[in-house]
């Protein structure tokens, strides 16, 4: 059974997703929240599977939540899905690298909010080669003003190890990145594991993050 916790400020859209949610057989919403502060207290208190939290909330917002969450290693399967009405921006760039699996749009369709719960749940990737593209195009028009740090972990990396982090951060799916070094999927999936292992990723999105932000990665030059 999949745990989710639901955190918005919205009543009509919690109980709206609740109810689709809850049809499910292998969903469970375990909890509701209308603010950050309260849905990371009710995080450590249910440990869901998955928490969908809102980026824009009252008293502490859906990044400041993702962080404490993401800091916590009592917390540490707890993968956070980011609701935002606007797409792409500013906000869900913080929040992923803050730690949060991925994003969905608040207008999504029922099936693609449940295909996204189910993928979050397994710890796959959450972000498609198009949305990875766009945090790449993101790092080239506005890079980190911190400059780039190296993460840890990053010496332990075996030169195959790198060379996956480097092509999933391109946006290549698992089976591209096989192709592409002549290697079997589920190898290609066990290089991308050990890297975000060392790398203390949490997922696939933090793995693009940390592979731009840490230099691993360079930006592509703009034209």
């Amino acid at each position: 059974m999949i745990r989710v916790l639901l955190v918005d400020d919205q009543p009509l859209l919690r109980s709206g997703f609740r109810a689709l949610l809850d049809l499910e057989d292998d969903i469970e919403v375990v909890a509701e929240a209308g603010d950050g502060k309260e849905g990371v207290a009710l995080a450590k208190k249910h440990l869901p599977d998955v928490a969908l939290i809102d980026i824009q909330m009252p008293v502490l917002d859906g990044v400041e939540a993702t962080r404490l969450i993401a800091a916590d290693p009592a917390l540490a399967r707890v993968h956070v899905v980011i609701l935002t009405n606007y797409g792409f921006d500013e906000y869900v760039l913080n929040a992923l690298r803050a730690g949060a699996a991925g994003f969905l749009v608040k207008d999504i369709v029922p099936e693609d909010l449940l295909h996204a719960v189910r993928v979050a749940a397994r710890g796959d990737a959450l972000l498609a080669p198009s949305i990875t593209r766009k945090l790449i195009n993101q790092y080239v028009s506005q890079p980190p003003t911190t400059g780039s740090a190296t993460a840890p972990g990053l010496e332990e990396l075996t030169n195959r190890e790198r060379e996956a982090v480097a092509l999933v951060a391109q946006g290549l799916s698992n089976d591209q990145i096989a192709d592409r070094m002549v290697i079997s999927p589920l190898t290609a999936k066990t290089h991308i594991n050990r890297a975000m292992t060392k790398l203390h990723a949490r997922d696939r999105a933090q793995l693009v993050v940390l592979a731009y932000e840490s230099g691993l990665v360079a930006p592509p030059p703009k034209r």
